[in-house]
C-alpha cells in the first residue's frame, strides 16, 4: 500500500512539475476568500485517486477537492488525499508545496506519503516501522526548552477566521521561542517537525487531508501531535500542535486558553467556561510539563499512536469521542518509552543523492 501511495504521489508530482514551468498560463479559481484551486489540483488529484482506486478498488477516498465522490463510501479503509497543499504558494511561484497522501484503516493513520516536488524529497512512514526522508531515518529535535527552539506555525486565512485571537497566541509563542516561522504548507511543516529541523508546530483551520500524512510521520518519528488541550482528536478539532515530547508540554500548556474545545464548553455551560478557561493554564500545562520533568534521552522507537499521544486510538472520529473524553490526554511516563538516537543517524537534512531509494 505505501508503494501504491508513493507510485500516486510522485505521478501528482510530476503533473505539478510541468505546470510550475509556466505558473501564469494557469487557471484559477476561488474555493473562498484567500482559497485557491487550480486546474493543476484538480488533474493531480484524478492521477492520484485513478492509480489508489486501480489497485485497490474496495477502498475510500477522502479528498481535498472532490470530497467523497469516488471510491467506497463504507470501507474501513479510506485514503485522504491533498493532491497540491500549497495552493497559493504554487501559484506564485514560491517552491514550497507538496502532495500529501495517507491511508486510513478504522480512522486510524497506517501509512503515509508527502512528496516535496520541487526538491524530490519524498517523506514516507508507516505505522510502527518509522519515518523515513528518502533512505534516511527521521527523529524529532532534542532540545528541552522552547527559549531555543525554532517553531512553525500557520496563519489563519479565510474569512471569518479569529484573527485576534490567533494573535494572542502568536504572540505569546513568539516571545517564548528563538524563531517563528510560516512557509504555508501544512504537510510538509509536520515533516520539518519529524525531521527536526522545527522543534514544533501549531496551526489552526486544518482539514484532515492537511493534517493526516504530516501526523504519522511525527508519531513515527518520536514526538507527539494532539490538539491544543493535548486530546488525540485533532483531525476533526481544527487545531494541531506537534513537537518532541518535551516542546510538546510546553505548547499544550500555553495554546490550552485559546482551544475551540474549551471555547464551545463556554458557550453551552457558561458558568463552566470561566473555570475552564482559567484551569487548563495550570492544571494540563504543568502537569504535562511534569510528565517529561525528568531527564529524556533521544525520540522514542516505540510505537506512538498516529492520532496523537498515547491513548489515542479511541479518538478515531469525532463521533467514537464522548464530550467527557475530550480533556487532555493523560500521558503516563511508562507509555512513553525513550531510546538512544538512531545508529543510522539523526534528522536526515539532505537529499539522497539517489532521490527515492527505498522505491
Amino acid at each position: 500500500m505505501l508503494n501504491i501511495a508513493v507510485r500516486a504521489a510522485r505521478a501528482a508530482g510530476s503533473i505539478i512539475n510541468r505546470a510550475a514551468l509556466d505558473v501564469d498560463v494557469l487557471k484559477v479559481s476561488a474555493k473562498g476568500s484567500n482559497d485557491f484551486v487550480t486546474e493543476v489540483d484538480r488533474a493531480a488529484e484524478q492521477a492520484i485517486i485513478d492509480i489508489l482506486l486501480e489497485a485497490y478498488p474496495g477502498h475510500g477516498i477522502l479528498a481535498e477537492e472532490s470530497g467523497r465522490e469516488r471510491g467506497a463510501r463504507h470501507s474501513d479503509y479510506v485514503w485522504i488525499i491533498d493532491p497540491l497543499d500549497g495552493t497559493t504558494n504554487f501559484i506564485h511561484g514560491f517552491p514550497v508545496y507538496a502532495v500529501s497522501i495517507a491511508l486510513s484503516f478504522r480512522g486510524r493513520i497506517e501509512q503515509a506519503v508527502v512528496y516535496d516536488p520541487a526538491r524530490n524529497d519524498l517523506f514516507y512512514a508507516s505505522k510502527g516501522r518509522g519515518a523515513f526522508l528518502n533512505d534516511r531515518r527521521l527523529r524529532v529535535s532534542k532540545r528541552t526548552r522552547i527559549s531555543e527552539c525554532l517553531i512553525g506555525t500557520g496563519f489563519p486565512f479565510r474569512k471569518g477566521d479569529n484573527f485576534k485571537r490567533y494573535l494572542k497566541m502568536f504572540e505569546e509563542v513568539m516571545v517564548q521561542c528563538a524563531g517563528l516561522r510560516r512557509p504555508g504548507a501544512a504537510a510538509l511543516d509536520l515533516c520539518y517537525v519529524a525531521a527536526g529541523w522545527y522543534d514544533g508546530f501549531f496551526e489552526t483551520g486544518l482539514s484532515p487531508w492537511d493534517a493526516a500524512a504530516g501526523s504519522l510521520m511525527v508519531t513515527e518519528a518520536g514526538g507527539l501531535v494532539g490538539n491544543f488541550t493535548g486530546d488525540a482528536d485533532f483531525l476533526h478539532q481544527r487545531e494541531l500542535v506537534a513537537a518532541n515530547p518535551r516542546i510538546y508540554a510546553q505548547l499544550v500548556q500555553t495554546l490550552t486558553p485559546y482551544t475551540r474545545v474549551i471555547k464551545a464548553q463556554a458557550e453551552a455551560e457558561p458558568e463552566a467556561a470561566s473555570a475552564a478557561a482559567v484551569a487548563p493554564t495550570s492544571d494540563v500545562g504543568d502537569e504535562l510539563a511534569q510528565r517529561w520533568s525528568e531527564p529524556a534521552s533521544a525520540a522514542a522507537d516505540a510505537p506512538v499512536s498516529p492520532a496523537g499521544a498515547p491513548g489515542a486510538d479511541a479518538a478515531a472520529s469525532p463521533e467514537a469521542v464522548a464530550p467527557e473524553a475530550r480533556k487532555a490526554t493523560r500521558i503516563r511516563k511508562q507509555d512513553i518509552k525513550v531510546a538512544p538516537d538512531d545508529s543510522r543517524g539523526g534528522p536526515a537534512r539532505h537529499r539522497s543523492p539517489r532521490g527515492d531509494a527505498p522505491f
